[in-house]
């Protein structure tokens, strides 16, 4: 089980205009956090648009913009 060898990223590193899947949750994310996040669509392979990164990261999920904390930002894994 490679997930074909792709380097796994934290969203704040991403920059603005890319496009990539996500790959996963930290465990360092509160879980009522999680559980919100789970809740507006953010599944694994859920393809994201990264917006913006300064002051916040917002990304574009299956239409739905959200705004996120770096210190969240940088617990989500995602692959290009």
């Amino acid at each position: 089980m490679s997930q074909h060898d792709e380097a796994r990223l934290p969203l704040a590193f991403i920059a603005p205009g890319s496009e990539v899947r996500l790959a996963g949750l930290g465990d360092e994310i509160d879980p009522l956090q999680r559980e919100q996040l789970t809740a507006y669509g953010l599944a694994e392979t859920q393809s994201l648009k990264v917006l913006q990164q300064k002051p916040m990261t917002v990304i574009l999920a299956d239409q739905v913009e959200l705004a996120l904390e770096h210190a969240v930002a940088r617990h989500i894994w995602v692959v290009s």
